[in-house]
């Protein structure tokens, strides 16, 4: 399939429903997508629909009668068979879909499935006896069936457990957000700085530029804080309550008062189910249930950390939604008066650096020594990268660590490959150095780890002095990420 010139990047997602949707095996298979919404997973499988003349149907929330009256509709229009179709219920229209592959391989797309199986939860069951092995139907059958959901927490359950489908698909794939770089090239921002700010309040989602800001990216540095003005803080724009609409349309999610006031604890830097739990005034345990919910929907992310057994933290997932909780939301009434935007703004810039940017600004860069980094420069492929805090017990402190790559394990102990401290607006010299140095023989003494090659990184927003720049130059263990470096290159 030629993938559509206006599609951006997405060259994985879309070699993948090539190999399943013109897999010319025989027998009928199924396939799942998934991923949050606005990740473009309907541009994707529409668009491989119109490649290979398959069949595309959008789910829409309704009774189970009034969704097998639509579909019928639009496989009728489909196939113009010599009489409508009419089906009296899923076992006929699951039959009828695999017809449609009776002669050669060819996708059938139904999308926001969640819809249809809330209003009929048998449908599963229904589509498992459909797909059994040695069914007629199946195996005559070379349909390639997709179903497509935006609800996180349904589709991780369609395949897992005991669920009906487990072990019937042949494709399971997940659309996600653009990383930092791809993010940078598709809003067409060349100054890595300018592509950090931006990327901490709309993250990698395509249609935040293409469709909500009707493809308004800043023009420069300079225009950053009036694009924000215009675009995210103006309510005008659908950008404005999307973090809101975000939350509830996950459907596991019933009370929002509760799950917004966690998600406002964890932006407001509570990062433990403790912290969340304080500052919610309730017990740990009453929380459990939301965090865990959060979670399965993909807008909260539990951390473990890196140096302490048993602890983790938790941020939130979606860069628009921590903006919103920790810019937005505090002062919400305000904004929702036109012509308030500037004067918000103009109060809200610290609060954006500490709680947004800075955070986001350390996640980007353990994204960036996982996924980017050559593996020469750590010493070797990182199996985990994450973040924790150090117990220096002989002077009774703590020493967080921002950047923590953690190597495979080849004998009793794994071997860390490299601790870092990341700073958004700080220039970083010889002292920040000398602090990951003693961290480094405090992680050692613990013997957790392997540090005999453990290098340090420093991370900075705006750049090293001279002594840090000569530290890195005569010490081989010493490496230095500014900006230009986390973003490689960027083109128009």
């Amino acid at each position: 399939m030629d993938k559509p010139a206006d599609m951006f990047d997405r060259d994985y997602e879309w070699a993948a429903l090539t190999r399943f949707v013109t897999d010319a095996q025989p027998g009928a298979t199924l396939g799942v997508v998934s991923g949050r919404r606005r990740q473009g997973k309907t541009f994707l499988l529409e668009a491989a629909c119109e490649a290979t003349g398959g069949f595309y149907f959008g789910a829409t929330e309704a009774t189970d009668a009034e969704s097998l009256r639509r579909l019928s509709t639009a496989l009728t229009a489909h196939v113009l068979p010599p009489s409508p179709y009419h089906f009296a219920d899923w076992h006929e229209a699951v039959d009828a879909l695999l017809a449609l592959g009776s002669e050669r391989p060819v996708p059938v797309v139904i999308d926001e499935f969640p819809y249809l199986a809330k209003a009929n939860p048998e449908l599963p069951s229904i589509i498992q006896n459909a797909l059994r092995p040695l069914r007629e139907q199946r195996t005559a059958s070379r349909t390639r069936l997709l179903l497509c959901g935006s609800a996180l927490s349904f589709m991780g359950r369609l395949l897992s457990g005991n669920a009906p489908l487990r072990g019937r698909a042949g494709l399971e794939l997940v659309v996600r957000s653009l990383d930092h770089q791809l993010a940078a090239q598709f809003w067409g921002i060349t100054d890595p700085r300018l592509a950090l700010q931006v990327h901490a309040i709309v993250g990698g989602t395509p249609a935040y530029r293409r469709e909500f800001a009707r493809g308004d990216s800043p023009s420069g540095p300079g225009d950053f804080d009036d694009w924000v003005i215009r675009t995210v803080l103006n309510p005008e724009t659908p950008l404005f309550r999307e973090a809101r609409y975000l939350l509830a349309e996950e459907p596991d999610l019933r009370d929002t008062a509760l799950y917004l006031s966690v998600l406002g604890a964890v932006a407001e830097g509570n990062a433990t189910r403790g912290g969340i739990a304080g500052y919610l005034e309730r017990k740990a345990t009453d929380i459990a249930h939301p965090i865990n919910v959060l979670e399965d929907a993909g807008l909260l992310q539990r951390e473990a950390d890196a140096f302490r057994a048993n602890r983790s933290t938790y941020r939130i997932s979606e860069p628009l939604i921590a903006f919103h909780h920790a810019v937005m939301r505090p002062v919400w009434p305000q904004l929702e008066r036109p012509g308030n935007a500037a004067r918000v703004w103009q109060a809200s810039r610290r609060r954006f650096v500490a709680n947004v940017l800075g955070p986001h600004f350390e996640q980007v860069c353990r994204e960036w020594a996982l996924h980017h980094a050559d593996p020469d420069l750590l010493g070797g492929l990182p199996a985990h990268v994450g973040h924790g805090v150090v117990n220096d017990p002989p002077t009774r402190t703590s020493h967080e660590v921002d950047v923590a790559v953690v190597g495979v394990a080849d004998g009793t102990k794994p071997p860390l490959l490299a601790i870092g401290e990341a700073k958004w607006n700080d220039t970083m010299g010889i002292a920040h150095i000398d602090r990951l140095r003693h961290i480094r023989d405090v992680i050692t003494r613990t013997g957790r780890y392997d540090t005999s090659r453990t290098k340090l990184l420093c991370f900075s927003g705006t750049g090293f002095n001279d002594k840090a720049r000569r530290a890195a130059d005569t010490s081989p263990d010493v490496e230095l990420v500014d900006l230009p470096k986390l973003y490689g290159t960027l083109r128009p």
